[in-house]
């Protein structure tokens, strides 16, 4: 399989959890006293990697947004920001991790298998890692503020009243 540049480990990763997640989560439905308890490591693993992923790239949006106007679904799902291929990539192997999940949870209720529901946040951890890199977003209206004031405050610039407070 072929993935994109930039970003090619972001896919790479993306797609090894999905595969590790499907098979070990395939395994516990299929015989849960041999593979539940590797089931809920690969799980919680996924899932605690997705929050981390996902702060990650909150900061390294919120560092670009002084310059770039990026907003949640263009970060997180890619809306725009990602070009077509990264988007098949990253949300496909999200949408697998999220059905596998939800099947594996169906098959055998009230398990530990319901962690497995929480393996889809790696996946939109992983899309917003890459799109908070390389996503190409609009340009802020604002001015950036690189602190250097030129012109000083003159009581001339000041909003100058007659002093008197009008009602």
């Amino acid at each position: 399989m072929t993935f994109p540049e930039p970003g090619t480990r972001f896919c790479q990763l993306s797609w090894a959890g999905t595969i590790a997640f499907v098979i070990i989560a395939g395994a516990a439905a299929a015989s849960p006293s041999t593979f539940e308890l590797a089931a809920v490591a690969v799980s919680l693993t996924l899932f605690f990697a997705g929050i981390v992923t996902m702060l990650w790239a909150f900061f390294i949006a919120v560092n670009r947004s002084r310059v770039d106007a990026i907003g949640v679904g263009g970060l997180y799902f890619g809306a725009g920001s990602t070009p077509r291929v990264v988007r098949w990539h990253l949300l496909g192997a999200t949408t697998m991790q999220l059905v596998a999940g939800i099947v594996t949870a169906s098959i055998r209720p009230f398990t530990p298998l319901a962690f497995g529901t929480l393996v889809w946040i790696f996946g939109i951890g992983m899309m917003g890692l890459w799109t908070a890199r390389y996503g190409e977003f609009e340009p802020t209206d604002e001015p950036v503020d690189n602190g250097d004031d030129t012109e000083p405050d003159t009581p001339d610039s000041l909003d100058e009243g007659d002093g008197a407070d009008e009602a």
